[in-house]
């Protein structure tokens, strides 16, 4: 059963990624959006922001570009699980001796090598500004790995409107508040700086400590107990969204 499932996943996301390959302007638009925010607050607005740190605005500013690219990034899983859905290609897949889960898991590795993709274009582009890390390889591995979760936890969020959307702009609209939540975070400026309510909700969700982890870890400095916290909220919302995916793809495909 399990060497089914690998095998009927291995076949469905190598479909996926064909797609993927053979529209290239779909990494190539997931990466415009981060890298002009990149250009933006590093050129413009980076010397007139005070971070509180010895830290170069670009070296802080990293940590939320690479989540913004996620986000961006996972939008495109929503529509692509859409069109599947609403080609009648699942349904297909259904009447085929395949295991079920195969075509849900088919889009989220396609997501994670999609993502990848984007997020080494979107850090050769920091490098090439003036990025410098004093992170070791096990910082890297730490970074990789809860950027990974990231995805992960986001991408099966994304799974959720790919699945009960009424058109492709619903399914790829719910990415929009995902972007813009780093925003209200320790992403661009420190938390402290911000007025009383919004620096309350900025410290307290959950862009601001999974920041607060890479950023230290690319910049070789103690993480501290943000990794616990970023970690629990990563795991806390794949484990909720996951579930919730799978039932409502059971009862569409039922």
């Amino acid at each position: 059963m399990t060497t089914h499932f690998i095998g009927d996943t291995a076949t469905l996301t190598g479909r996926s990624l064909k797609h993927v390959t053979r529209s290239l302007d779909t990494i190539i638009t997931t990466c415009v959006m981060p890298i002009a925010f990149l250009l933006l607050f590093v050129y413009v607005f980076g010397g007139a922001i005070e971070t509180g740190t010895d830290v170069s605005y670009i070296d802080y500013l990293l940590p939320g570009i690479l989540l913004i690219t996620i986000a961006t990034g996972i939008s495109y899983t929503a529509y692509r699980l859409f069109q599947d859905m609403q080609g009648g290609i699942v349904e297909r897949f259904q009447s085929m001796p395949i295991a079920r889960s195969s075509t849900l898991w088919a889009h989220v590795l396609t997501s994670l090598v999609a993502n990848a993709l984007s997020l080494v274009v979107v850090v050769g582009v920091a490098f090439a500004m003036g990025f410098r890390s004093g992170a070791n390889v096990l910082d890297w591995l730490g970074v990789a790995g809860i950027l990974l979760l990231f995805t992960l936890a986001l991408t099966w969020i994304a799974v959720i409107p790919g699945l009960v959307a009424k058109s492709p702009d619903g399914a790829s609209a719910f990415s929009y508040p995902l972007i813009f939540l780093p925003f209200i975070s320790s992403a661009f400026v420190p938390t402290a700086s911000m007025p009383g309510p919004v620096a309350w909700f900025a410290q307290y969700q959950p862009v601001t400590p999974i920041v607060n982890s890479v950023r230290a870890l690319l910049t070789g400095q103690p993480v501290g107990g943000d990794i616990w916290i970023a970690l629990a909220w990563l795991m806390g919302v794949l484990v909720v969204a996951y579930a919730v995916a799978q039932v409502i793809y059971r009862r569409k495909v039922s």
